[in-house]
């Protein structure tokens, strides 16, 4: 299983800082944003990254990670990354797909870069076979997410990106596991009316082959796009780290 990190747009919910720099640069607490989902794959076993940005900002994640030197995997070696260009923010289903060569006939897991996790999701990537799998976590605010509909079983009901009417307050956070039909799943998608190509397209596809799985996380997740949310993430990982 290879990784995927997507990591362009505009950070335009964190402007005046993301002026002048990509938001998955900035500090959470002593540690660029981009370190939290790197080495959260780094605990569950990928060692092989691609980390997809926009073209004014390329240069500044190659200075800073350079080809993965400091970030060791499991087996004691250095990780290996990789890079892709995103011309343009068009939704996180055309972040998948510019992976498409690099992912191969592999699985993958693509986490968004300014999301962070505190579960270890090890279990969760050796025991996957196929089919595609997201993690949900309840949230106050739904509307700012896609939202996943789930029975008492936790099988999924539906998937709906942003709601203005959420069935439920489970959020689908930014870490999604798909076998490698997901490219094929891409194939004829129309923009959504954000003129954004979504990942819940994909992940209703498997739905409807029944191969869309949910897992609920335990510990604490952040969406650090937003001042609030940076300045929460920040405070939590000092005091988890004293």
């Amino acid at each position: 299983m290879k990784g995927i990190i997507l990591a362009g747009g505009f950070g335009t919910r964190l402007h005046p800082i993301t002026k002048v720099t990509n938001k998955h640069l900035l500090p959470v607490y002593n540690k660029p944003m981009i370190y939290y989902p790197i080495e959260a794959m780094v605990r569950a076993g990928i060692d092989r990254i691609m980390i997809i940005t926009n073209p004014p900002h390329i240069n500044d994640f190659v200075n800073l990670l350079g080809s993965g030197q400091d970030f060791i995997g499991k087996d004691g070696k250095q990780i290996q990354i990789v890079y892709g260009i995103q011309n343009h923010p068009s939704g996180l289903a055309d972040g998948l797909w510019i992976a498409k060569d690099y992912i191969g006939d592999e699985s993958c897991i693509m986490v968004l870069g300014d999301n962070i996790f505190m579960d270890d999701l090890s279990s969760h990537l050796s025991n996957f076979k196929d089919g595609a799998l997201i993690f949900l976590k309840e949230v106050s605010d739904p509307k700012r997410f896609g939202i996943a509909e789930v029975d008492d079983n936790l099988n999924v009901v539906s998937v709906e990106e942003k709601p203005e009417n959420p069935k439920s307050n489970l959020a689908i956070t930014g870490a999604y596991v798909f076998d490698q039909t997901c490219f094929e799943k891409c194939v004829g998608q129309k923009p959504s009316d954000r003129g954004e190509y979504e990942i819940t397209y994909i992940q209703d596809q498997y739905l409807k082959e029944g191969k869309l799985k949910a897992v609920k996380l335990e510990k604490q997740w952040f969406d650090a796009g937003t001042v609030d949310s940076l300045l929460e993430a920040s405070n939590f990982v000092k005091s988890y780290a004293e």
